[in-house]
């Protein structure tokens, strides 16, 4: 089957809501690496026909650090004023609720990206939605595929591909998680304070700290002995 047949097959798919827009291909699958997590992009890019129908798909694109919301907010500006709004359709930055213990003990409710230094896009891909996006400020570049350039050393251009079904769905599903993630301002050799549990009120030096797990372990004076416990974030305070 050809490339134009390929292209066509896929405007032909029938595909409705956002989790639908990335929706599996037959064709081999790349992975491309985002935040450190593996993203699987199903081929797919710039149509070559016109006049051909097209879904609009989500799309990961790579941004300045902490510029996240700022290129959401100049994104939804600029598709407005270049008249692509109808085909720039959403721009999300995935979040997740997370409580933030500083040192002075208090806690901060707070949002954390998911995917920090990415926003994405649900879009009509074209000539003129891709111009959009990488001519907004602070956007590095779509994820995609490198298009190796037949001569010379130079970098090659990077075709935008869409996200998976499946990755679309487990983005969304983690950034729906409401079970806020604990972060600790808080290091090795710190003196904290348990506040809950049955250690309440012990004493004792930070030696380990496991921020993916929310937990650490600090050396707890027990019986006059220096015994290692594994404490929750949320059972401590760290002692100023």
């Amino acid at each position: 089957m050809s490339e134009a047949d390929l292209l066509t097959a896929d405007s032909a798919a029938p595909e409705t809501g956002p989790e639908a827009d990335g929706a599996d291909r037959p064709a081999t699958v790349e992975l491309v690496s985002v935040a450190g997590v593996d993203i699987a992009l199903p081929p797919g890019g710039v149509a070559e026909a016109e006049g051909r129908p097209q879904t609009a798909r989500w799309y990961a694109v790579q941004v300045a650090s902490s510029c996240e919301k700022k290129v959401k907010a100049t994104l939804e500006q600029r598709a407005i004023t270049l008249g692509v709004d109808n085909r720039i359709v959403e721009i999300e930055i995935p979040q997740t609720p997370a409580i933030k213990i500083k040192k002075d003990g208090s806690r901060q409710s707070a949002e954390e990206k998911v995917f920090p230094g990415y926003v994405l896009v649900r879009m009509v891909l074209d000539e003129d939605t891709m111009m959009a996006v990488r001519s907004t400020p602070n956007v590095i570049n779509f994820v995609g595929a490198e298009e190796r350039r037949a001569t010379g050393r130079a970098r090659g251009h990077i075709k935008p591909r869409p996200l998976s079904r499946q990755e679309v769905e487990r983005i969304f599903k983690r950034a729906a998680e409401k079970k806020p993630v604990v972060k600790v301002d808080i290091t090795e050799g710190d003196q904290i304070i348990v506040t809950a549990g049955p250690f309440k009120d012990f004493q004792g030096e930070v030696i380990e700290v496991s921020g993916e797990r929310s937990k650490l372990k600090a050396l707890l004076s027990i019986f006059g002995r220096e015994t290692p416990v594994e404490l929750e974030f949320s059972q401590i305070s760290k002692q100023s």
